[in-house]
């Protein structure tokens, strides 16, 4: 089944200030993981900011799940995207 990425303004502005090299990791790792998102995906226990998240390295993407889409919701560094 194919998903739809749809990124929010906040994760959009999340991914615009990541280094460039980082932005070709997080971008490849998203579309191998949009095969089968539930597969890589974690399950958040505070849902206050996301239902699940990917781990690309030392950077976590929260998003959230609606049919066929996958809406991204924020990007960022392990230690800075929870608070």
């Amino acid at each position: 089944m194919a998903y739809t990425l749809v990124y929010t303004k906040t994760a959009s502005r999340d991914i615009q200030k990541l280094d460039t090299v980082v932005k070709k990791r997080i971008k490849k790792k998203i579309e191998e993981y949009s095969q089968d998102p539930i597969l890589h995906a974690k399950k958040l226990v505070n849902s206050a900011i996301g239902t699940y998240r990917w781990r690309i390295g030392n950077y976590r993407l929260v998003f959230d799940m609606d049919e066929n889409k996958i809406v991204v919701l924020r990007v960022g560094h392990r230690r800075e995207i929870y608070r």
